[in-house]
């Protein structure tokens, strides 16, 4: 099978599609699903199947609980957001999502049920910066957390809430990026 790393295009569903938007919606507004950790990003693990040089994405399996403030992912984080992150709007005790390793250990578990694979994780960026109004790119902080781990990154912009983007960077490089076509379904 051909390395992740040598995808040229990969097809996302609309409904897939829709399912990311409508996670990132939810949590833009506040409204929390159970056990849900507080907070406006939207975060998780998208799935599915490779044939030779094409991702076909399948799952969006969103992630609820950030560990982000407990040990021993607190002192970790807080040590890769000094030496990588930049100042921004955001404190840096409150960037840097950390999904439950439980919680992976799940959406791999319905992976191997449903015979699809991890193409990759995807996150939010609803903040602009000076230079980057429109943040559908990894930051260096997002290649640094994506470096070596052989799957692609899917940075979903919400910037302009009415104009939301999605792009895909193997291990969150902003020179591998591959195109995604949003794929509509037959009715």
């Amino acid at each position: 099978m051909t390395s992740l790393a040598q995808i040229n295009r990969i097809i996302l569903p609309d409904s897939n599609w829709q399912e990311i938007l409508a996670h990132g919606k939810r949590k833009l507004a506040g409204d929390y699903l159970p056990g849900e950790s507080k907070g406006k990003r939207a975060y998780g693990i998208i799935a599915g199947s490779q044939n030779e040089n094409l991702l076909e994405v399948a799952r969006i399996l969103p992630g609820k609980k950030n560990v982000r403030s407990e040990e021993p992912y607190k002192t970790y984080m807080d040590r890769i957001m000094a030496q990588h992150a930049v100042p921004a709007k955001t404190p840096l005790s409150q960037r840097g999502w950390v999904i439950d390793p439980l919680e992976v250990k799940e959406c791999y578990d319905i992976c191997d049920r449903e015979n699809l694979m991890v193409l990759g994780t995807y996150h939010m960026h609803i903040v602009p910066w000076e230079g980057d109004p429109i943040r559908d790119t990894p930051t260096h902080l997002d290649t640094v957390l994506a470096r070596n781990s052989c799957l692609f990154q899917f940075i979903i912009s919400m910037v302009d809430i009415t104009n939301p983007i999605i792009r895909a960077f193997y291990e969150g490089q902003n020179e591998k990026e591959t195109p995604i076509f949003i794929q509509a379904e037959n009715s």
